[in-house]
């Protein structure tokens, strides 16, 4: 079924659409919430609340990019989940070692600054990531938005895991310098 014809039926409030959705990205959500939680139930879980969610802001939202729309709800809840429970306790700590990796070009400290200047920092990066090349912002979405291992990457780039980490640490370096050279360092 077409993205738009489940965009119908959830604005049709057909229960349908849980199961259309399910059927077709089922699998892509439950991994998106595994490389952040490491459990299945949990994960699970989280998919099912991503479908709730979807129900929830559909109508009136209507969805561009369904995929993304579902991939994002589910990162989301799926991160939230994950503080929740504690990322030392549960998980593969995917999650743990990707932010500790990103620690030192983003703060992870909390102020009435940073908060203001939140949006500013998004938009910065998304100019960021449009200006890699493409392999390299492959990589680095794969092991930052979707919390890839780096034998994941490996797997599905081709590159070798010795190859990842250099091509992440050499892009979290330029990452640094693009948030100084904009003053959000």
């Amino acid at each position: 079924m077409e993205d738009s014809q489940i965009i119908d039926l959830y604005f049709a409030r057909s229960e349908a659409a849980i199961a259309e959705t399910d059927h077709k990205y089922g699998a892509y959500c439950y991994k998106i919430a595994y490389s952040i939680l490491g459990s299945r139930e949990d994960s699970e879980e989280s998919v099912n609340d991503t479908y709730l969610s979807a129900w929830k802001a559909m109508p009136p939202r209507r969805p561009s990019v369904l995929s993304t729309f579902l991939g994002r709800l589910t990162r989301n809840i799926s991160i939230d989940r994950w503080r929740t429970l504690g990322a030392k306790k549960r998980g593969s700590g995917e999650m743990t070692l990707a932010l500790e990796e990103l620690r030192d070009c983003v703060s992870g400290e909390k102020s009435v600054e940073d908060t203001l200047i939140l949006k500013e920092v998004m938009g910065c990066l998304n100019g960021f990531l449009r200006e890699l090349p493409e392999e390299e912002r492959t990589v680095f979405l794969c092991r930052y938005w979707y919390v890839n291992s780096l034998e994941e990457i490996a797997g599905k780039t081709g590159f070798s895991a010795g190859k990842i980490k250099s091509m992440l640490h050499r892009t979290r370096n330029k990452l640094g310098k693009h948030l100084e050279k904009e003053g959000l360092k």
